[in-house]
């Protein structure tokens, strides 16, 4: 069955086939590190989550290529305000790098405990500085740049695809222009490649450039990167839809008028915004809301994926708490039915798959094939999780089809939609063992002797350990709850 996926460019689904057969170039533009991933950004790389997922099922070998921006990303993406990561250090007190490096880690620890697949490559714009000078310099040499006030812009009236992407067009460009933006750009839309002469004085990371010392512009970073490790055209490029008028508008004027080529980026796949109910928010949180505000509230990470994957990824999301604990309820209710089945089949039941024990009769096996082949009909259709999620729980509700053919069906699902269910078959042996009750209460002493010590860092990552073993912790007036995210058992300290 082909794979047809939704092309901004073209504005239509389109049968996915790779440049190279059986290999998929994929760049999926990865987090500012200035700061902790809201739950709305996390929706993007759930997307591109199960987009690779989705192509490894069908065979296909996916170099997944994603950017770390810890350098010259401004708070406009129009190359107006602060650079955030600037702004988050002078904030914190710390060096821009210190900053850099606090965030990666806790996005990736969100990625983690989201079951979110590592990319293949993960590359910083800092260690890239090389790759994008020598980028600059080629678009310079095809005649699309111009200096001024100390700066090297991109002059887009040259590039005469500009906009395609954003189905923008140089007369309503123009027609938006706003003035006291930047006196130096000849077209509001013009975007700066290298900076000599930033916004702001005292820029913490410079380097030496045939331009001038000085640090690049936020787009150029991902065309270097994903050249470097891709090639000169790819496959797939995703992110926010609030990437297409600006951020991958620029990428693509940029990267073809490097290299001459057309089209740099073949499928560009792009997911739609969570949408939160500001009003309600700010009353419970005050501010924005990260995995952990979720965890703290006693959500499982995956409670937050099952949430996202019913929802279609070119959809607005609206996201409330009563949805998320509708998420959750149905979640658990997913991983009951699993255990019931289990528990039918056998004790000492193989978790492989296939291997699990109780041979199928010819008819068991074509009404479990047909679920499947339903639930990758709906994956190929544009990654369609929503029905999905509705052929799992038709084929964990199927009484026609033995509970050893179900569970062989989910586990072949679940690799797709990465809930973890097979943990289902283990846990309550894991739950109900004294010895990972005694590891959790001597976790949970340390964290409260390093809280009355006010050592608030070894708190934190106690709890944070606390949250990787699935144990979610509330402190109480009467002391510290803990329980298991996916169980409602609480124990008391």
């Amino acid at each position: 069955m082909p794979l047809y996926l939704y092309n901004t460019l073209s504005r239509k689904r389109e049968e996915f086939i790779p440049t190279k057969p059986g290999e998929a170039g994929f760049y999926g533009c990865g987090p500012t590190v200035y700061n902790y991933a809201h739950i709305g950004n996390l929706r993007a790389y759930v997307t591109h989550d199960i987009l690779t997922r989705v192509l490894r099922e069908r065979g296909i070998k996916v170099n997944h290529v994603m950017n770390i921006t810890d350098v010259g990303h401004l708070s406009g993406d129009n190359d107006s305000g602060e650079d955030k990561m600037v702004k988050s250090a002078a904030e914190r007190g710390k060096t821009v790098l210190e900053i850099a490096d606090f965030y990666t880690q806790s996005f990736f620890d969100d990625m983690d405990q989201m079951n979110i697949l590592r990319p293949s490559v993960v590359c910083k714009a800092t260690e890239h500085i090389p790759e994008m000078i020598a980028l600059i310099r080629r678009i310079e040499e095809n005649g699309y740049t111009y200096n001024a006030g100390g700066n090297l812009y991109f002059d887009i009236s040259r590039f005469e695809r500009y906009g395609d992407l954003a189905m923008l067009r140089m007369k309503e460009l123009r027609a938006g222009a706003r003035t006291g933006v930047d006196e130096n750009k000849r077209n509001p839309g013009d975007f700066v490649l290298w900076f000599t002469r930033g916004k702001f004085e005292n820029q913490a990371l410079v380097w030496d450039s045939p331009w001038g010392r000085g640090y690049p512009g936020w787009h150029i970073e991902c065309s270097a990167m994903s050249i470097k490790y891709l090639g000169e055209q790819f496959d797939i490029h995703a992110g926010g839809i609030d990437h297409i008028p600006i951020h991958h508008t620029n990428e693509i004027a940029q990267s073809e008028g490097a290299t001459g080529k057309h089209p740099w980026v073949r499928y560009w796949v792009h997911n739609e915004f969570l949408v939160l109910d500001r009003e309600k928010m700010s009353k419970s949180e005050g501010k924005f809301l990260t995995l952990q505000s979720l965890m703290e509230r006693g959500y499982d990470p995956l409670d937050y994926r099952y949430f996202l994957i019913g929802g279609h990824y070119r959809n607005q999301l609206q996201f409330s708490w009563e949805s998320l604990e509708s998420a959750r309820n149905s979640r658990k209710s997913l991983l009951s039915r699993i255990r019931s089945l289990a528990a039918s089949v056998s004790e000492t039941m193989p978790l492989g798959v296939p291997g699990i024990s109780g041979g199928p009769g010819e008819a068991d096996q074509k009404r479990q094939n047909a679920r499947l082949l339903a639930f990758d009909e709906a994956m190929d259709d544009d990654l369609s999780t929503p029905r999905a999620l509705a052929e799992l729980w038709g084929l964990l509700r199927n009484n026609d089809i033995s509970p050893p053919m179900i569970l062989q069906g989910v586990l072949y699902m679940d690799r797709v939609l990465g809930l973890k269910l097979r943990n289902a078959l283990t846990e309550e042996q894991e739950e109900g063992d004294p010895k990972f009750a005694a590891e959790i209460e001597e976790l949970i002493d340390r964290r409260a002797a390093a809280k009355a010590k006010r050592d608030f860092t070894l708190a934190d990552e106690i709890r944070d350990e606390l949250n990787r073993r699935g144990v979610v912790i509330e402190d109480t007036k009467t002391g510290t709850v803990w329980r298991c995210s996916h169980r409602g058992t609480e124990n008391s300290l």
